[in-house]
C-alpha cells in the first residue's frame, strides 16, 4: 500500500470525517486565533521574550549570578557556551531535530544544549523544561534571526 493509499484510507474512517465536518461547520481550524494581536499584546509577547533572551545570553557567556538564579552549574571548567559559540554562531538551531554526530542519535537543540554542558563544559545537564533551558534556547534562536530554517541539515 503506497502512503497516499494509506493517507486516502485515513480520511474516510468515521472519525476523521466527524472531525472533518466539525472543522468545516465550527468555521475551520484557526478558531483560537480568530482575532488578530493588539499592540499592547505583541509589545508584551516581544518584552517576555526579549527578557527570556537577555537571561539566556547570560547564560551562555557565563555569568555566574544568573547561574546561581537560575540553580544551574554550566560548567566547572571555566569555559562558557559563548567561547566556542560566539554570539551563538554555529549551533544551527533551525536545522534541529537531526541526526547529531556528537551524540551518534537524532536529537533535539535541547539534548545538543545538554551534551555541550555536560562534555566539554563538565558541567550539570539542565531539566529541559527548566526556565535556564528555555532562556538558553530563547538566546540562540534570537541570535540566528534570519537563518534559512532547513530542518535536519547538517
Amino acid at each position: 500500500m503506497t502512503i497516499r493509499a494509506t493517507f486516502l484510507d485515513t480520511l474516510r474512517r468515521p472519525s476523521v470525517i466527524v472531525a472533518t465536518a466539525a472543522v468545516a461547520v465550527l468555521g475551520g481550524p484557526a478558531i483560537a486565533h480568530k482575532e488578530p494581536h493588539t499592540r499592547a499584546q505583541l509589545k508584551q509577547f516581544q518584552d517576555v521574550f526579549m527578557e527570556q533572551v537577555r537571561k539566556g545570553d547570560l547564560l551562555f557567556h557565563g555569568d555566574a549570578a544568573m547561574a546561581k538564579q537560575m540553580n544551574v552549574v554550566l560548567s566547572t571548567t571555566g569555559m562558557a557556551c559563548a567561547m566556542c559559540h560566539p554570539m551563538a554562531a554555529d549551533t544551527h538551531p533551525q536545522s534541529y531535530p537531526k541526526f547529531q554526530t556528537e551524540t551518534s542519535k537524532f536529537g533535539t537543540l535541547r539534548e545538543m544544549i545538554n551534551w555541550c554542558i555536560e562534555k566539554p563544559n563538565q558541567g550539570e545537564q539542565i531539566d529541559p523544561e527548566s526556565d535556564a533551558m528555555k532562556a538558553l534556547e530563547a538566546y540562540i534562536h534570537w541570535s540566528n534571526t534570519g537563518s534559512v530554517m532547513v530542518p535536519g541539515k547538517h
